[in-house]
């Protein structure tokens, strides 16, 4: 880029508008008293992490570590560093350093940007959105299950339609690795159909082959090993009790034998809810259990579970139901003319905001007319017009922007009187 180019923001990185800012503000507030409404408590992780601890994580054959993370050494230290692809290997690794499970399991979440170095598109972003929920140290399928009820919750406190869930089961280690080695095996024998990315994926992780979405390769897929035959009678019964549960609270499914997630840390429940509505990219929220993560990164085992959810992904949705930004409450906009009038009006100003009212002043110059039109477009409640008549009787001309007569009241009633016109509707 020449010195002399206008600077605009790295490719796949979007700037996030006031005029879309208002849906951004709103979803988030949703999605916080929902969280809290299930006991589930704020954490705040860094941006940047050890490289290492994503490449333990999330595992080296992978497309997240082979291709997409963003990945520098500091030229301070030398120290890898990376720019968090996902958040469950931060809030665990989090979790772990504060020894927040030393006395209770938790319920965590978090919000935030992430980052993965891939095409832009939409609904795929190389800074996008997530939220993502994490309880760490339950066992059984009941916190599973609870997580999915949640979801199902919230896609309709949001009013979302089209959004359907797939389910299936990992099973534990042993099962996989008897899954593993028939997988190679079996895709051994064609060998010479396979595309690069199975090709290269053939020995190291076969398991992601069948999360390929290459046309070519899916008659090959589908008739591949099962991995439920190989589950022992443990991890059948948890996947059993979840979809009971899920039953019990007349949450539909569907379940997907070929859904393995693109993350090497997950077992037994896994799940995505999708829709058609966005494309290529059509997963707006997933997750599943992971009890090996905590022993890959510490040593120590305790089970997992959580999912996350694009943000970008889901306000596609509502935007494309219909829904709008909701406008930024405003109750007065203090407008004001002459030189005595404009000494007082900041000071006006400052006592509404002091009774909890919200106000816009008036800046620059300005007619009356033009004034009034700004006021109108404010979306605020009512209009306070100081002129210096107004200054020296000390009764500011109050005018409701949304019908109803205008008056003179005194300063110090201003407050009141706006309340009242407020509640008045």
């Amino acid at each position: 880029m020449s010195s002399n180019s206008p600077l605009q923001a790295v490719r796949g990185m979007n700037d996030i508008l006031p005029e879309e800012a208002g849906l951004w503000l709103w979803f988030e507030d949703t999605v916080r008293d929902w969280l809290e409404g299930y006991g589930y408590r704020n954490i705040r992780m860094p941006l940047l992490e050890h490289t290492a601890l994503f490449k333990r994580a999330i595992g080296e054959v992978t497309d997240i570590v082979e291709k997409e993370m963003y990945s520098f050494e500091d030229s301070l230290n030398g120290d890898q560093l990376t720019l968090r692809p996902e958040g469950t290997a931060s809030c665990v690794r989090a979790a772990l350093q504060h020894s927040l499970l030393y006395n209770a399991p938790q319920r965590l979440y978090y919000s935030g940007a992430m980052f993965r170095h891939e095409r832009p598109q939409k609904g795929r972003y190389r800074q996008f959105h997530q939220i993502g929920v994490e309880a760490l140290g339950f066992t059984g399928p009941d916190i599973d299950a609870e997580q999915i009820v949640m979801c199902a919750r919230l896609w309709r406190k949001l009013g979302l339609r089209d959004i359907t869930l797939q389910l299936n089961t990992l099973g534990d280690i042993a099962a996989r690795q008897r899954h593993r080695a028939k997988l190679i095996a079996y895709f051994e024998q064609y060998s010479s159909v396979l595309d690069a990315d199975a090709t290269r994926r053939l020995h190291t992780n076969p398991l992601r082959i069948l999360d390929s979405k290459n046309p070519a390769m899916q008659e090959l897929i589908m008739a591949a090993p099962n991995l439920m035959e190989e589950l022992e009678e443990d991890a059948l019964k948890h996947f059993e009790a979840v979809q009971k549960i899920l039953q019990r609270h007349e949450v539909a499914f569907e379940i997907n034998p070929r859904l393995v997630r693109g993350l090497d840390y997950y077992n037994r429940t896994v799940f995505e809810w999708i829709t058609t509505r966005l494309g290529a990219q059509g997963t707006v929220c997933a997750g599943g259990r992971f009890d090996g993560l905590i022993e890959q990164i510490s040593g120590k085992s305790a089970p997992a579970t959580g999912f996350a959810m694009g943000i970008e992904r889901l306000l596609a949705l509502l935007q494309e139901d219909g829904m709008n930004p909701p406008l930024a409450p405003l109750d007065v906009y203090v407008m004001h003319q002459g030189e005595m009038a404009r000494g007082i009006a900041s000071l006006v100003a400052e006592r509404l905001r002091d009774s909890g009212l919200r106000v816009l002043l008036h800046c620059n110059e300005g007619s009356f007319k033009s004034q009034m039109k700004k006021a109108d477009a404010s979306n605020a409640c009512v209009a306070v017009i100081l002129g210096d008549n107004e200054v020296s009787t000390k009764l500011a001309t109050l005018k409701p922007l949304r019908g109803g007569e205008q008056m003179q009241v005194a300063f110090g009633d201003l407050p009141a009187k706006i309340n009242e016109l407020i509640k008045q509707g």
